[in-house]
């Protein structure tokens, strides 16, 4: 049974089996008469006496320095279930042969107060321990195996969706019931998660709902936001929190260099100033529900209120997940009279500015020619 199938896992101990040699028979010295014969004898059964006591000494070895330290032998992966009290988790390193006496191990947790720091999750550990070394290593991160889920920066809510269902074995349709209901989004997400699912890799505890994997991970975009001041810096822009999330959606869908993420934003405020359409491909393609470099003009007109080729203003609400880069960016936008840009090259992630309209067709230019070739 693998480590996965089994929530106990045993190791042989390791060790190599120990061959002696039978020493050779025959005379080389030939017979010998009388008083010769009885030393040879006598020398023979001391050398046999010898002989016997090395065979007790492996056969008998003494205990090794580890073993009676209490540290253990072999590995047992054992698994702590969420709720566990100080005498469930001895209970299961008994019957998993990781200590011998739970009772042991309970007043171990107790001198040394240790009841609360007892977390769910999968632990390697070894069998025949002592108490205390048994409890270091429960205590200890680097024995705890844990299934970690990363989520990049740029990734639609649906797509993050499916990425935690495959990592946390959530069923995908539990996760997006529990992204509508109370999973502590601020209040001007509207109770829509997109762009709200903050980009960063988690670690999902054994047992652990759809509800709580989701309230964890807006936690940590309310964190973010709280560091860099959002709603503050919002304000001081004149958008609103949703707005400002919203753009830096857009500049992260947008891709480049995260150095050019302060030009992006810039030219996303100047057409807004200008009071001209955004006209960004990406949102166009989240209208679609599409990912490609490739964005036709029927794509332009497809009816949503996401398209901004075809209403003015930003779209009503972010269309990815943004990084504290692309958040930043959005609060902090770079100064420039910028009002187009292309990414030239999406391989390299050059991508140019301007606020001259030939020098945009021209690097429109270069980019079907990339898009030509690849």
């Amino acid at each position: 049974m693998s480590d996965d199938d089994s929530p106990f896992l045993l190791a042989d101990d390791g060790q190599e089996p120990v061959w002696l040699g039978a020493p050779g028979s025959g005379d080389p010295g030939g017979r010998k008469p009388g008083r010769e014969r009885a030393v040879v004898m006598a020398g023979a059964a001391l050398f046999t006496g010898a002989v016997l006591l090395g065979v007790y000494a492996v056969v008998r070895p003494t205990a090794s320095s580890d073993e009676s330290a209490g540290v253990g032998r072999g590995a047992v992966t054992v698994e702590i279930t969420p709720g566990a009290n100080a005498s469930e988790v001895a209970e299961t390193l008994s019957k998993a042969g990781v200590v011998s006496d739970a009772r042991s191990f309970i007043q171990e947790v107790e001198e040394r107060s240790k009841s609360g720091s007892l977390r769910p999750g999968r632990y390697r550990l070894h069998r025949d321990m002592a108490p205390g070394p048994a409890l270091d290593l429960l205590l200890s991160p680097g024995s705890r195996i844990v299934t970690r889920v990363m989520i990049p920066e740029g990734l639609r809510s649906q797509e993050i969706l499916t990425r935690l269902s495959a990592a946390s074995h959530i069923p995908l349709a539990d996760l997006q019931k529990a992204a509508k209901g109370d999973i502590g989004l601020p209040g001007y997400a509207k109770g829509h998660v997109e762009g709200f699912l903050f980009p960063a890799t988690y670690e999902i505890e054994p047992g652990m709902t759809a509800g709580a994997l989701l309230s964890a991970i807006v936690g940590r975009f309310r964190r973010a936001a709280t560091e860099i001041g959002l709603e503050r810096l919002a304000k001081a822009g004149h958008l609103t929190p949703l707005e400002a999330v919203t753009v830096a959606s857009i500049v992260q869908a947008e891709g480049g260099s995260p150095a050019d993420f302060s030009k992006i934003a810039r030219v996303i405020y100047n057409r807004m100033a200008r009071g001209g359409k955004l006209e960004m491909d990406t949102t166009v393609l989240y209208a679609l529900g599409r990912r490609t470099l490739k964005v036709s003009e029927s794509d332009t007109k497809v009816a949503s209120p996401f398209n901004t080729y075809q209403h003015p203003g930003l779209p009503p609400g972010p269309i990815s997940s943004p990084g504290e880069s692309a958040l930043l960016a959005a609060l902090k936008p770079a100064k420039g009279d910028w009002y187009w840009f292309v990414t030239t090259d999406p391989g390299r992630r050059i991508t140019k500015f301007t606020d001259n309209e030939g020098e945009f067709v021209k690097y429109r230019e270069e980019l079907n020619k990339y898009l030509q070739a690849h």
